[in-house]
């Protein structure tokens, strides 16, 4: 029988370890995370969707219903993808893809049977958020920018879609944060842009502060990327000249503090093994959807790395969707 560790002795690695998940290698994947780990409970809020700030209702695995009356976009654009939530990648697809071999040679079907990096990309939980399906397609992958001139009608949705000169202005509210998700992208994988681009995010990032759901959409994210955006946590700063670090772009996906992390937390797990029960890292399949616990549960220990979700608490695993598993003591 061990006995008990006070604490404050517990590695902080292993507090760390209680949320790390195996990163999304894949879009469905990453629309799925985010609907049970981010945005589960976001469906209601005031912030609503990322452009139109709309209320949905969940539909599905990672899908949703459009609650027209909570932001009246034109059902007229469309109508079919104005009442259905979809996933916007803030940094377009084909904007990421464009910079890689695959895209050259067959576009973005080709990028998602052949590269892995562009796989990465296109799942990077960071840069996805909840879009109205019909303002998602308008936006497709028009760069952001400022709008002054005409615009097309999207009803009473605060975001602007130039028609004469192609730029996608998104509403104030929200412009930080894509402006920090562009250069997170930019960073990880590294991205082109261009120094207009540059001088406009900069200007989004400094006139629209880092938010209180920013900074929680950012912890929860990294639960399963294993890493925060550092734009977001004030590790990095954009500026003029900024050489990204590519950290993205190795075949883990992962930086070296991160992957440094994780064998500390083996180490640390080989060493004071009843510090994980202490620390309450509980076990998940994400086929069976089914949890284990690290003590009274047989199989806690034969879950694949690759199908394993970790919680910090049964409360948690519950509000995601999971049941514990019928063999448990």
């Amino acid at each position: 029988m061990f006995r008990k560790i006070a604490l404050a002795a517990i590695p902080l690695a292993l507090f760390l370890s209680a949320g790390l998940q195996a990163a999304p290698d894949n879009f469905s994947e990453a629309k799925r995370l985010l609907r049970t780990h981010v945005y589960n409970d976001q469906n209601n809020s005031d912030l609503g969707t990322l452009y139109c700030g709309c209320k949905w209702t969940w539909v599905g695995k990672s899908g949703g219903q459009i609650e027209q009356g909570s932001c009246n976009v034109n059902p007229a654009v469309m109508p079919e993808r104005a009442a259905r939530l979809e996933w916007e990648h803030q940094v377009p697809a084909a904007a990421f893809g464009q910079q890689r071999q695959c895209w050259r040679n067959g576009g973005r079907s080709n990028c998602e049977k052949t590269d892995p990096v562009f796989n990465r990309m296109e799942a990077d939980m960071f840069n996805l958020a909840p879009s109205v399906g019909s303002v998602n397609a308008i936006r497709s992958n028009i760069s952001y920018g400022m709008v002054t001139g005409p615009s097309l009608d999207l009803g009473s949705c605060p975001s602007k879609a130039g028609s004469l000169i192609k730029a996608f202005e998104p509403r104030d509210e929200v412009k930080g944060m894509v402006a920090r998700t562009t250069f997170y992208m930019a960073d990880r994988y590294s991205l082109s842009l261009s120094r207009q681009q540059q001088q406009l995010y900069m200007a989004w990032d400094k006139s629209y502060p880092v938010t209180p759901w920013e900074t929680e959409r950012d912890k929860r994210i990294s639960r399963s990327m294993g890493h925060h955006n550092p734009f977001v946590t004030g590790q990095k700063q954009w500026g003029l000249g900024y050489r990204p670090s590519g950290e993205g772009l190795g075949p883990a996906g992962a930086s070296e503090p991160v992957a440094a992390q994780r064998t500390q937390v083996n180490r640390d797990r080989e060493t004071v093994p009843q510090v994980i029960a202490m620390a309450g890292v509980i076990y998940g399949n994400r086929n069976s959807r089914v949890y284990h616990l690290p003590q009274g549960c047989p199989s806690y220990s034969q879950i694949s790395a690759k199908n394993r979700v970790e919680f910090e608490s049964e409360a948690e695993a519950k509000g995601a969707g999971f049941r514990k598993a019928g063999n448990c003591e």
